[in-house]
């Protein structure tokens, strides 16, 4: 304990010093994160994977007028429910660029809740893939964390996961 440290920029050096540091670098510029790019295809589209219980869906977003397809049909066919419709567009409404993208999404597994779900996911992710101002609005409303909550499995002497049969005393 030969030197005694006063302050954050003496720290900073004495702990470059300590584990190796590059010479010559700024403590600063090592611990800021590079900023985000925007990752598109050469077709100027964007990809992403959204997951959701048994669903998996593929996602891919250009701009274009607000069209949404899903595994080849228009989303209002795909997903006949006002909800799912309306769960569809979250990711959209959040970010502020309603009507602004297009989305092709080919889903596959579990059922219409899990696969809107999935869609949102995907539409989220390859949002901010998009462009990576996005992120921190999507970010905050929760929508790139992927759900995991699934279904439970059945239990041997169980109707299902917990409920029990019919109790019979005699």
């Amino acid at each position: 304990m030969a030197d005694q440290i006063n302050s954050l920029e003496e720290l900073g050096g004495a702990v470059n010093a300590d584990i190796g540091g590059v010479q010559g670098t700024d403590p600063e510029a090592t611990t800021q994160a590079a900023p985000r790019e925007s990752i598109k295809d050469e077709l100027g589209r964007s990809y992403a994977t959204g997951k959701r219980k048994d669903a998996v869906a593929r996602v891919w977003i250009k701009p274009g007028s607000g069209k949404v397809t899903v595994n080849g049909k228009e989303m209002g066919v795909y997903f006949a429910r006002p909800v799912l419709q309306m769960i569809l567009a979250q990711p959209f409404s959040v970010a502020g660029v309603a009507g602004q993208f297009d989305v092709v999404a080919t889903v596959k597994g579990g059922g219409l809740s899990g696969q809107a779900g999935a869609v949102k996911h995907g539409v989220s992710k390859a949002l901010q893939l998009f462009d990576p101002s996005l992120r921190p609005a999507l970010k905050a409303a929760g929508f790139l964390t992927r759900d995991s909550r699934v279904v439970e499995r059945k239990k041997y002497g169980k109707a299902k996961a917990r409920k029990s049969f019919q109790f019979s005393k005699r």
